[in-house]
């Protein structure tokens, strides 16, 4: 089957509802590798093309799945490996409700799906051993992250606070009631 079969045949396939489907629930063959990737920048492209239609890739986005260190797209039937150059997610804004410990940081990704900083989707901050960049990432769902983007991250080091940790001084910010470590304070 080609590679613009198989992605038709996953359109196809696809639930009719909204939100992301159960792919945790979903266990069908595997039935190869599709040319689509999703770059860091979170534009997804289908060989080599850019998807221009974001409801398409609003689309595809609900059906994402991490296995281990691979992506798959999923239906019912269906199982294909994609790339994911980093994160499959861009949290692209960030929204600040109240303030100190009872703030609540939300999230919109790429795919307008939003996402509240809490237990449940934390955000944690990679940094690079080279560049010592800080990447911060926040779990959109079960084994799937949103690189935060650059604007909504520099907002996160304005809302920083100081916090000691284990006799070491934390800079973080506060959200649904859980502190999440940025970098360690200067």
């Amino acid at each position: 089957m080609t590679d613009s079969a198989k992605a038709n045949d996953l359109l196809a396939q696809l639930p009719k509802g909204k939100g992301p489907a159960p792919v945790h629930l979903w266990n069908p063959d595997f039935c190869g590798n599709i040319d689509m990737r999703i770059a860091r920048d979170g534009t997804w492209f289908y060989q080599g093309t850019p998807i221009g239609r974001k409801p398409m890739v609003k689309l595809f986005s609900n059906i994402i799945r991490r296995d281990g260190d691979d992506y798959f797209l999923i239906t019912p039937v269906e199982k294909v490996g994609i790339t994911v150059d980093d994160a499959p997610f861009v949290a692209v804004t960030l929204e600040v409700e109240g303030q100190g410990e009872n703030q609540v940081l939300r999230f919109t990704t790429n795919v307008d799906e939003q996402i509240e900083a809490g237990l449940e989707h934390p955000l944690r901050v990679v940094i690079d051993p080279l560049t010592q960049e800080p990447a911060p990432y926040i779990r959109v769902r079960t084994n799937l992250e949103a690189l935060v983007h650059r604007n909504a991250f520099y907002q996160l080091v304005e809302l920083a606070v100081s916090r000691p940790i284990n006799g070491q001084n934390w800079l973080g910010v506060w959200s649904a009631g859980e502190f999440f470590r940025i970098g360690l304070e200067p």
